[in-house]
This record gives C-alpha cells, structure tokens and sequence, in this order.
C-alpha cells in the first residue's frame, strides 16, 4: 500500500474514505507542512441529516483529529437553488422559513464530533446565505460567470445524465455548479480555505471551484471526494424500508440508530468498521475476519461504537441491553413462543415466507409472503429483503435465537437444534 508524507491523506486512504483528487501529491505535501483548512458543504433540505451525511461528517473528524481546521458550510443560499447531481427531476423549492428551521436542526449534530472554537484547528461552521443573498446579478456574470465554459459544464456527468434521461434541467439548476464554485472562491478568500471535499458525485462541482480560484484569484486550492456509499445490496446509505436514518435523536431513536448499524450485511461489516468507527485496523481486520454467527459479535462492536459517536456512550450501552431484552422476551415482559429448527435446515436456509409460516406468524406461505411485500414481517428487528431470502445459521444470536415479528406486537423465536 503506497505511502504517504501527512498523516491526514494516509488515514483516509488506509480507512477507504479517499476517491479521486484534484492533485493528491501537492495535497499530501501542503498537509504534512502546515494545517490546512477544508470545507464540506451540507445543504438544508431537511431538519436533521441522515447516516448518509455520515461520512462527510467522519472525513472533517479525522482531518481535525489529523491537525487541521474543518469549516462546516451551511448552505442556506444554495438549499434555494437545489443541487441536480443524481436526481432525475427538480428538488422542492424551500420557503425561507422551512431552510431556515432545517439548518437550526442540522447544526446541532456537528457538535458531536467536531470541536469548534478560535484555535487554528477549531472547526467553523458559516453559511453561504451571507455572500450568494447580496450577489449583484450583472457584475456576478461579468466577473465569475466569464470563467466557466458551456460547453464543458454540459460535460459533466451528472448533467449529461439529466439530459440524456431527456428530463428537464431548469436554468436555476444549471446554475448550482457556478454557486458551489463561488463557495469555494469566497472560502478561500475569507478564510484561506485550501481544500474542498464532498462525495464522487460532487466531483464535477468541486473541479469548478478548484479552477476558479486558479482563474479568478491565481489560487491553487484542491479537491477531494470520498467513494458514494452503498451497502452490499446496492441500497444507499441512510435509508431502509422503514424510512430514513437520522442524526437526530428527536426523528430516530438512539435504539433505532444502534439496530440499524446491528443489522449489518455480512459483508459490509469490516468496511463499515473502517468508515464509521475509529477502531484500530488491526482490531477491525480482527473482527471481519469473524464468520458464521460470531460475525454478529463485529456487528454489536459496530452498532456500539457508531452510536456512542452519535448519541453517547450510555445510549449506546442502552440501546445494546434494550435490543438484547426485546430479543428475549418481544418487549412484552414474558417469553415468546419458540420454534424449534433443525440445525442441518439453517445451514441450508430456509426461505422467509416459510419459516414465518411455520413459526405461527401467518397462516399460509400466501400470507407470509403478502406480508413481507407490506414490510411487516423482520427478522431480528429489521425487515425481510425479500419473500424467499433465506434464514441461516448466520442470523442466530449468540444463544442460538433469532427472533421473527409480524407487525410490532407478534413475535417469535427460532431455535436451532
């Protein structure tokens, strides 16, 4: 694995937050000499962000924790425009009033893993509100908008994907790359912002920005985005059958947050370790190379430690003894009824639609399966994927349990023999 000068650039490529840069050699280099400050921009479209902003989040933690200044923008000017990167239509135009409540409730979670403060590593937080609401429109056009080509912004992919979708992309969008690139200009001039990252899909947008510092202001700045995040089914981060996974505890529980990261796909376990922990990489090497059921041991270490980031410790520790009680006794403060499983059946898998029948919670395959359709029907608190996913050895707890539920008040255990 290649070696790097600062210790910043060989944390986030050793942990898998690294993706594409600007100039990684002259990045590394500026890094392993001074502090450097970098940005992140979050717009406001919601009154919490979701496991999704997760990981933005963690690359300005680990740049902190690295030696340098992270600076949290709030984009109060731009959530008015709408970002077009990935979507196939217009996003909601927000009132004033309704950006104005969401940044209030976003603020709140950066605290809990950023510390802000003067120092010259102490985390800022500004909004681009302050400088996009005053822009003069003919002088703007005069003096930023003469440094970007047409020709080349239509190049962009997430514009070419728009348009060969042959869904429509408003001027007030097209716009958006121009607004974002002018953030990182006016960061660099108030602030000496130096870098600027986001997730791949923003790569077109920070590019924008890194040249026009070069044309505007004969600047040499830098970009860096980290990998988009899927788990291994290929469902993006931050939001499951039952609905999105905030950062706030007023929109999902602290028990609710710990059973997502619980619920872990086998094989996102390590890499999940790596990106949402900072738990040493031997000790994550340790705990993927778990298998079978003691797998799920990595995942409780998993849900543990990206709560306590969170929501604290004690909920963490909370969330654990909750899941493990609901586990026994379907939080109804008695057994459940408990089916009995050959062990040779697990190993082979045995379909949902089936074990929901033969454990009592529908009274035929039919039902079964019209249930899972519904989202109704979970195996060990999360929802089935599918009518025929099959349920293995790999689900049981450490007792030799797993626990099937139809709705939110019947349930039971399977048990292997």
């Amino acid at each position: 694995m290649r070696q790097f000068k600062s210790n910043f650039i060989q944390t986030i490529a050793d942990r898998g937050y690294m993706h594409q840069c600007t100039d990684l050699d002259a990045l590394d280099d500026a890094c392993g000499k001074a502090p450097v400050s970098a940005y992140i921009g979050f717009d406001c479209t919601a009154p919490s962000l979701h496991v999704g902003s997760l990981l933005p989040i963690m690359l300005l933690r680990t740049l902190q924790k690295s030696g340098h200044k992270p600076i949290v923008l709030m984009g109060g000017g731009t959530t008015r425009v709408g970002d077009p990167s990935g979507k196939d239509k217009s996003r909601q135009i927000l009132t004033d009033i309704e950006i104005t409540r969401n940044m209030n409730g976003i603020k709140s979670v950066f605290a809990k893993y950023l510390t802000f403060g003067d120092g010259p590593t102490d985390a800022v937080m500004v909004n681009n509100a302050d400088w996009l609401d005053t822009i003069a429109y003919i002088p703007f056009l005069r003096d930023i908008g003469r440094h970007f080509s047409i020709n080349r912004m239509l190049a962009f992919e997430n514009v070419k994907i728009r348009l060969d979708r042959e869904q429509p992309l408003t001027f007030l969008e097209f716009n958006y790359m121009i607004l974002q690139a002018y953030d990182f200009l006016e960061l660099n001039r108030r602030l000496g912002c130096q870098l600027q990252m986001g997730g791949s899909d923003q790569w077109g947008n920070i590019v924008n920005g890194v040249e026009l510092a070069r044309r505007a202001d004969a600047k040499t700045v830098f970009g860096l985005t980290s990998p988009l995040i899927t788990s291994a089914s290929g469902a993006k981060m931050g939001k499951t059958a039952e609905g999105a996974i905030w950062l706030n505890d007023d929109m999902l529980s602290p028990y609710d947050f710990w059973q997502y990261w619980r619920n872990t796909a086998d094989a996102d376990v390590g890499r999940f370790l790596r990106l949402f922990t900072e738990l040493p990489l031997d000790e994550i090497a340790r705990l993927e190379a778990l298998e079978g059921q003691d797998l799920n041991a990595a995942k409780i270490v998993l849900a543990n430690t990206a709560t306590a980031l969170c929501h604290g410790a004690s909920n963490a520790a909370d969330a654990e003894a909750t899941a493990q009680r609901n586990f026994t006794q379907g939080g109804a403060g008695g057994g459940l009824p408990t089916l009995e499983v050959e062990r040779s059946e697990l190993e082979a898998g045995i379909p949902a639609f089936d074990i929901l029948r033969r454990a009592g919670l529908a009274k035929s395959g039919g039902e079964a399966r019209r249930l899972i359709k519904g989202g109704g029907a979970k195996i060990n608190d999360r929802a089935f994927e599918s009518e025929t996913e099959a349920v293995t050895l790999v689900d049981l707890n450490d007792q030799g349990l797993l626990k099937l539920s139809a709705g939110k008040k019947r349930h039971a255990l399977i048990k292997a023999k």
